[in-house]
């Protein structure tokens, strides 16, 4: 058995970033491997797995079926060979990893599960037990760089796409696995990895990725504004648990100090997955995407975007949360929506069982119940503008609603922030998964002198909100480089707002500023007030404003909301 090259303390502050979720093993197993090929066997179908399953999105006829139908498998599921850790030698690297299968004779489907950023191939050990009862090999691995994996962090690059290949070689060498069925799947890093891999290997035929990106360009630096606290998190965990080398290092130095600021993009461009699209689809895959509404690390409009250009077999899945928290449970081995999903996508497409009946879209709300949907456009029905108004006087609020209107101005304060923020990466949208309760503010307390503030008239029926909201902003007399912030809120009839949906944006030059904001599905109750916030400053990003200086909004601006 081999030592692990970290201590468990890193283990639980990576854990605590939730960069993938959570390490599924108990202190000993994160400081050893555990026992070898052959001498422990996961027994299936445990009470929690059925408590959890049982969180899934009911009511419906097709839902509780599916749910009896899986009840009934469990006592079915096939007896395994048990984990198996080895090494697997990569693109001049070693990389650690573990397999197991079905313990009977025959070729199976395989699927490849590359560990997420900071964790290593013991992440998936209860959903790779569920796949080898479920009829797969499956392959788990510590990318390059990572804990006891040899060489520097590539970052998806051509190094790290090399050694998929190598796992995929050492797989099928090594294991009963079909070379006509490979899969890869994974969370976070193991997702971008999953997906990249399906345009340079011909040999992966099906792909789910959880909670990944499409565009690293836009998860860096979406609308032009740097994501301070989401790369500042990846680039602690890369020091602790990794080795970073003078590549990443110096693209995330080059990052923070918004120097280089084309190389950095040439890189991160290298390393998605929007880049190989053509490829992808030439090579036509099975993809599953699933993320959150609020994933800080990747916000969800960059995967729209890819799902739109897929042209083989796909389906897209957006539910409340943040980064990894709507599959956190099956990493620790309950039996949750997006894992059943997943392997139902494998049953499908790569087994050639089948498995249960989902839409090409299927979301949930952060406040209403699941809905499907046979495409993204068809999640609006309309668009509706919400001109932005002159402020009133007396309480420093203006009407949002109508046509634009002209004549008015609104000046706001560089380096002052206000109560109204996006929150903390990963904790604010990652508790509202739970609780089912979006962040709020009270509105009286954002500052009339530091934001902008619209409001609209209280509609007698629910506004549900479907896509991807976009705010025109007429600029005067402004710097011609900033930054702003604009919040989406609902606003009950005391004053509370809870945040629907944000986005940052950066300019450089004269004009106006459109913004567009992060996809989302919520449902504004009636009697509540859509309510617009534009600010200067907002801790989850780099702003790109002079101190001392002021932005001036002006008439003609407006919001662009998609409904239903």
């Amino acid at each position: 058995m081999e030592p692990r090259r970290k201590i468990l303390l890193s283990v639980a502050l990576t854990a605590g970033l939730a960069l993938s979720g959570a390490v599924p093993t108990s202190a000993a197993a994160a400081s050893s491997r555990p026992a070898p090929y052959g001498t422990s066997r996961l027994a299936a179908g445990s009470v929690a797995a059925e408590a959890d399953r049982a969180a899934r999105p009911a009511g419906s006829v097709a839902a509780q079926a599916d749910r009896a139908t899986r009840r009934a498998g469990m006592s079915a599921a096939v007896a395994t060979s048990g984990f198996k850790f080895v090494d697997i030698a990569g693109a001049g690297v070693t990389l650690k990893a573990n397999v197991i299968g079905p313990a009977a004779a025959g070729r199976y489907p395989a699927v490849i599960l590359p560990a997420s950023w900071g964790l290593n191939d013991l992440e998936y050990l209860a959903q790779a037990r569920k796949l080898a009862e479920g009829g797969y090999v499956v392959v788990s691995y510590t990318p390059r760089g990572w804990w006891a994996s040899g060489g520097e962090i590539d970052t998806a690059g051509p190094k790290d796409m090399a050694d998929l290949s190598k796992v995929i070689d050492w797989t099928l060498a090594n294991t009963a696995a079909d070379p006509d069925r490979i899969g890869a799947a994974g969370i976070s890093y193991g997702a971008g990895l999953s997906l990249l891999g399906a345009a340079f290997d011909k040999r992966i035929r099906v792909v789910a990725m959880m909670s990944g990106w499409t565009d690293l360009v836009y998860s860096l630096y979406s609308d032009q504004t740097r994501h301070r606290q989401s790369a500042g998190l990846l680039e602690l965990a890369a020091a602790l648990l990794g080795n970073s080398g003078p590549e990443l290092s110096g693209k995330l130095a080059d990052f923070k100090a918004n120097r280089d600021v084309a190389d950095v993009m040439a890189w991160a461009r290298v390393r998605s997955p929007a880049t190989y699209l053509s490829q992808i689809n030439a090579n036509g895959p099975a993809v599953l995407i699933a993320n959150a509404w609020g994933d800080s690390f990747f916000p969800p409009n960059q995967l729209v975007d890819f799902y739109r250009g897929l042209s083989g077999p796909k389906r897209l899945e957006l539910r409340p949360g943040d980064h990894a928290i709507a599959e956190l449970g099956g990493v620790f081995g309950f039996e949750n929506d997006v894992w059943s999903g997943v392997r139902d996508w494998f049953d499908q497409h790569l087994a050639g069982r089948p498995g249960e009946t989902r839409p090409p879209v299927l979301i949930r709300p952060d406040n209403a119940a699941t809905e499907s949907y046979a495409d993204w456009s068809a999640l609006s029905t309309a668009t509706t503008r919400y001109g932005l108004g002159a402020i009133r006087p007396l309480d420093g609020t203006g009407l949002l609603g109508g046509a634009p209107t002209t004549g008015w101005t609104k000046s706001l304060p560089t380096d002052l922030d206000t109560t109204a923020n996006g929150g903390v990466v990963l904790l604010t949208n990652g508790v509202a998964a739970f609780t089912n309760q979006r962040p709020s503010v009270w509105l009286p307390t954002v500052s009339r002198a530091r934001a902008g503030v619209w409001a609209a008239a209280r509609p007698g029926t629910p506004l549900k909100v479907r896509g991807i909201p976009r705010v025109h902003l007429n600029l005067t007399g402004s710097p011609a480089q900033g930054s702003l912030v604009a919040y989406l809120y609902d606003l009950d009839a005391v004053g509370t707002a809870r945040l629907i949906t944000h986005a940052p944006v950066t300019w450089t030059g004269a004009g106006p500023v459109d913004v567009a904001m992060s996809a989302a599905a919520y449902d504004v109750p009636a009697g509540h007030s859509l309510t617009l916030v534009v600010d200067t400053v907002d801790p989850l990003y780099y702003d790109a404003n002079e101190p001392g200086r002021s932005i001036t909004i002006a008439g003609g601006s407006y919001l662009d909301l998609p409904t239903r």
